[in-house]
C-alpha cells in the first residue's frame, strides 16, 4: 500500500513539476517575445511542444507571431494552422492565418462544395467529434430515462407521451453518433500539409524524371491523398493533382 501511495506522489510531483516548468517557459517566451526576440522566443515555445510533448493551441499561435515577424511564411502558417486544428473557432487566429497566407506566392483557387455534400460537411462541423459524442451519451440517458417513464407511467396518454420522446431522441442520438463517425473519418481522411520549400516543382508522377505538374511555393497549403516511398501524391483546393517530394512538405496532422 505504501508503494501505491509512494508512486502516486511521484506522478503526481511529476505532473506538478512539468506543469510549473511549461509555465515558466512560456512566460520567458512571451517575455522575449515582447522584447522582439523572437529567435529566442521560438527556442522556448517549440522546447513546449517537441521536448516536453506539450500542444497547445495558445503556443502554436505565440510560435507563428513569431515566425510572422521574421517574415518567414511556411513556418508562420504552419503554426497558425495547427492552432487552427486544436482551437477552430478562435477568430484571432483564422485573422492571424489570413495575413500569414497573405505573404503565399500562390494563390490558389478553392472549388466551393456543392448540393448535399456541402450541406452535410457544413452541418458535421458544427461541432467537433467530441461534442458530437458526447451528445450522443447525453441523448441515450435521456432516451433511458424516458423509457424508465413509459415503462412506469399509469396512463395512456402519459406513455404516448413518453413513447414519441423516446422516438426523437433515438432519432437524433443515431444522427449524433453518425455525425461524430463521418466527422472522425473525415479528420483521418483529409491530410493537410503545408509546403516549406521556396519552390518546388510537382511531378506527374512520383519519379523525377517526370514531367513537371505545375510549381508550388512556400506556403501553400496542400492535402495529401497518397504516399509512395519519398513522394506524396497531394491535391491543391482548386482539385490540381500531382507528385511531390515528402521532404518538401510538412503534414499538420501527426
Amino acid at each position: 500500500m505504501k508503494k501505491i501511495i509512494y508512486i502516486v506522489f511521484l506522478i503526481i510531483t511529476n505532473l506538478i513539476f512539468a506543469q510549473n516548468t511549461n509555465s515558466a517557459l512560456f512566460d520567458a517566451a512571451n517575455d522575449l517575445y515582447r522584447k522582439e526576440k523572437y529567435t529566442e522566443a521560438i527556442d522556448k515555445y517549440e522546447a513546449i511542444l517537441y521536448q516536453n510533448k506539450v500542444e497547445s493551441a495558445e503556443v502554436y499561435f505565440n510560435l507563428g507571431n513569431c515566425y510572422y515577424k521574421l517574415g518567414k511564411i511556411a513556418p508562420s502558417i504552419y503554426n497558425f494552422e495547427k492552432a487552427l486544428l486544436l482551437s477552430p473557432k478562435d477568430e484571432t487566429i483564422k485573422t492571424n492565418l489570413t495575413f500569414a497566407q497573405k505573404m503565399a506566392i500562390d494563390d490558389i483557387k478553392v472549388t466551393p462544395r456543392v448540393g448535399f455534400s456541402n450541406f452535410l460537411y457544413e452541418s458535421i462541423s458544427v461541432w467537433s467529434v467530441t461534442v458530437w459524442a458526447w451528445l450522443a451519451v447525453s441523448l441515450s440517458v435521456a432516451f433511458l430515462l424516458f423509457f424508465i417513464g413509459y415503462y412506469f407511467s399509469g396512463t395512456t396518454l402519459i406513455k404516448r407521451i413518453f413513447f414519441l420522446g423516446m422516438f426523437f431522441l433515438l432519432g437524433f442520438m443515431l444522427c449524433s453518433i453518425l455525425f461524430a463517425y463521418l466527422l472522425n473519418r473525415q479528420n483521418k481522411t483529409i491530410r493537410p500539409a503545408i509546403v516549406f520549400e521556396e519552390l518546388v516543382n510537382v511531378k506527374t508522377e512520383p519519379k523525377t524524371s517526370a514531367e513537371n505538374a505545375f510549381m508550388l511555393h512556400e506556403g501553400t497549403k496542400v492535402f495529401v491523398k497518397e504516399t509512395l516511398d519519398n513522394w506524396k501524391r497531394i491535391e491543391l483546393t482548386d482539385k490540381s493533382e500531382g507528385w511531390i517530394k515528402k521532404e518538401a512538405i510538412r503534414e499538420l496532422k501527426d
